[in-house]
């Protein structure tokens, strides 16, 4: 295990380093995959919490965004709930059954407690991280502990995160773990991990085991998911393949999904119903995130959502 700011050097080229005590900068052979802000510095109202930007494939493209003009509280990759009791960990106005949006004094944070591990092998790094989440008037609301597992896969041109969380109720009393959808506006049931995709990605392609499409998948059940955008200059493509576990709370998971305005995917396990954890009680969830170069078929996007 490391703490101390630094870089450890793994055999197979990845790479981290620890900057200004704010980011975990992770690279393999020398270029930049990503990097996890662990402290974020936004202001309240985007309710500021660790995200992943940028992010990269192992061929060098860019496929996140940070604070896109339309929706600034949106982060590159993070964890957030937009409906945790009375809480707003999303960022921006809370919805409100008849009533619509409204910029509420709602919006919490993810504090970055401490690193319990830290450390890169052959051609993986594991980082376990505990957190607190506190509400605006700060309360605790949630603790955690989140892990996060990188590998590398050259012979496929991709990497693989998965991500493992284990969310407790740190309050007296039950709480209610919803999306906007439970609270009445149909097909926004978004809430736990989000990705948003760079402007180029607009219009991309959305596939899962049974399927190919855009928009009309939004809400879809479905093991994986994988989202195909192309970039400016040179029109390749990339692709972005989130995967379910089966031990995750009612599975397979509902998916969020928008092509048409811009890109943006997220498993939705609060999409149909609140998930209700008593006081002290845990949410454990585990996915999956594959980044790859060029756009995948259903062959290759089956075979990645269960690579490790």
């Amino acid at each position: 295990m490391s703490n101390a700011p630094g870089t450890v050097t793994a055999p197979a080229g990845l790479d981290f380093a620890l900057q200004q005590d704010s980011s975990l900068r992770v690279t393999w052979r020398g270029r930049e995959l990503f990097r996890y802000v662990y402290r974020a510095r936004e202001s309240q109202v985007e309710s500021p919490r660790p995200y992943l930007h940028p992010i990269r494939t192992l061929g060098g493209r860019l496929v996140s965004v940070y604070r896109p003009h339309d929706h600034v509280w949106h982060k590159g990759l993070s964890l957030a709930l937009p409906n945790a009791g009375p809480d707003n960990f999303w960022g921006g106005p809370t919805y409100c059954r008849d009533r619509g949006y409204v910029q509420l004094p709602n919006n919490g944070a993810q504090r970055h407690e401490r690193f319990e591990v830290l450390n890169a092998g052959d051609r993986t790094l594991r980082a376990v991280q505990r957190l607190r989440w506190l509400a605006q008037d700060g309360r605790e609301t949630f603790t955690e502990r989140r892990g996060l597992t990188v590998t590398v896969m050259p012979y496929r041109s991709a990497w693989r995160l998965d991500l493992d969380t284990a969310l407790r109720n740190a309050g007296a009393t039950p709480l209610d773990i919803g999306s906007p959808q439970t609270e009445g506006r149909a097909g926004a049931g978004y809430g736990g991990l989000c990705w948003r995709g760079p402007r180029s990605f607009t219009g991309g392609r959305v596939r899962t085991p049974d399927t190919a499409g855009g928009d009309d998948l939004n809400g879809v059940r479905a093991p994986w998911l994988a989202f195909s955008g192309r970039h400016d200059g040179d029109g390749s493509a990339s692709t972005v393949l989130f995967a379910d576990d089966p031990a995750n709370t009612g599975p397979p998971t509902a998916w969020f999904v928008r092509s048409s305005a811009y890109a943006v995917v997220g498993p939705a396990p609060f999409a149909d119903s609140p998930v209700r954890l008593g006081a002290g009680e845990e949410l454990r969830l585990r996915y999956g995130v594959v980044f790859a170069d060029g756009e995948l078929g259903e062959d290759e996007c089956a075979t990645l959502a269960h690579a490790s």
